[in-house]
């Protein structure tokens, strides 16, 4: 940026992409939500997200089936073209039965608040903004370390844990290990709140000159 613009970085300021804090959810469409799951709170893992390519569900399912535990969950929340794919693979990997195709729903909402954990396994973000909406609910976050937002997000593995990109065998630990260690909820959403539409406005304002 710094070479493009001919500015020095010291005149320059980064302002996170604003992420509307989602409602809570009824508690009928909690209730549909668990009804889907189809198993207890406790290993329930979800991803939100187009299945486009460079969202990589086949590292997340390859992941997924090195944790062997049969009462995990997996919910594939999102449509796609590649859906027929990632199925086929969920079948050879011996764990279609524990693959959980949602779908698009207009309100991931009951889904966050029903989950244990949230995965991000993309080789590239625009920023994230789905880590962000997980964090609001005091969800848990494991995410590849890619390009770009994440790390950002997540302040470096502070607020969440990274993995490379690419490595299953990384995301299955630290899948893993998350599900065994409690999550600080207020700590996860206090750090949501810090890329809330207010906060943002507040950053431009004052980039302005105009507070």
């Amino acid at each position: 940026m710094a070479s493009l613009s001919f500015m020095t970085p010291s005149r320059m300021t980064t302002i996170h992409n604003p992420v509307r804090v989602l409602p809570s959810p009824a508690a009928d469409a909690l209730d549909q939500a668990d009804a889907l799951w189809g198993v207890p709170p406790g290993r329930r893992i979800l991803t939100v997200g187009n299945l486009k390519e460079v969202k990589n569900h086949p590292l997340l399912l390859r992941s997924f089936a090195q944790i062997g535990d049969a009462q995990a969950r997996l919910m594939i929340l999102g449509q796609g073209g590649n859906e027929g794919k990632l199925r086929a693979l969920a079948e050879e990997l011996g764990i279609i039965g524990r693959v959980i195709f949602a779908g698009f729903h207009a309100d991931p909402a009951p889904f966050y608040a029903s989950a244990d954990l949230f995965v991000l396994s993309s080789d590239y973000e625009g920023f994230g903004n789905v880590i962000v909406e997980a964090l609001s609910f005091g969800l848990p976050v494991v995410s590849t370390d890619c390009p770009s937002g994440p790390a950002e997000i997540l302040d470096g593995g502070r607020f969440g844990r990274l993995v490379p990109v690419g490595d299953a065998a990384a995301l299955a630990r630290a899948m893993a290990a998350a599900l065994a260690e409690p999550a600080d909820q207020v700590l996860l959403k206090r750090r949501a709140a810090d890329f809330s539409p207010e906060i943002a406005a507040r950053s431009y304002l004052s980039a302005l000159g105009l507070t």
